[in-house]
């Protein structure tokens, strides 16, 4: 597939056994972990694996959180709301990401290196614009959607049907 990396074996002297190095086949090929965060556990666990993953490979993690007013607001009864406040539900999804991050980065010798995005719509399309061009991305197999029984949640499933690159559910 391309612009997907593969596994090389490389020899070197003096080696009792193979070792493997990732090889990028695509050039411009981005090394960038995308990893969706909505502060359950299952997400904590995903960008975890996603910063263990990095480590290993050299690239960067992107911890990625959506949010929009809840379909429940909008236009109920044929009317728009009025009084939602977007900019203290940004400032609540940003203070939520950054305390996820904290919590699984804690007190870390060897940082990967981390950004966090904060961006508006629904989950499982942000997720997937924010994944066009990287190297993998990781889910947690439960978030907080309204689905809490089903095998897989309904953004980690569209995701995996859907992406662009790679992708790994980590489950709870």
């Amino acid at each position: 597939h391309a612009g997907c990396p593969f596994i090389a074996p490389a020899l070197h002297a003096g080696s009792t056994g193979q070792e493997f190095t990732m090889v990028d086949q695509a050039p411009g090929h981005d090394h960038r972990v995308v990893v969706g965060v909505d502060s359950s556990a299952g997400s904590a666990e995903a960008l975890r694996w996603a910063l263990a993953y990095a480590r290993l490979t050299g690239g960067s993690v992107e911890a990625v959180t959506a949010w929009q007013v809840p379909p429940m607001y909008a236009y109920a009864y044929g009317w728009t709301p009025t009084g939602i406040d977007d900019a203290g539900i940004i400032r609540y999804a940003e203070k939520s990401l950054a305390e996820t991050v904290a919590q699984v980065r804690g007190k870390d010798d060897h940082p990967v290196p981390l950004t966090t995005r904060v961006l508006e719509g629904p989950a499982a399309q942000v997720l997937l614009d924010a994944g066009k061009g990287a190297e993998l991305m990781v889910l947690g197999s439960h978030g907080h959607g309204a689905f809490s029984g089903m095998l897989l949640g309904s953004v980690s499933q569209h995701c995996v049907q859907h992406a662009t690159c790679p992708t790994v559910v980590i489950p709870k």
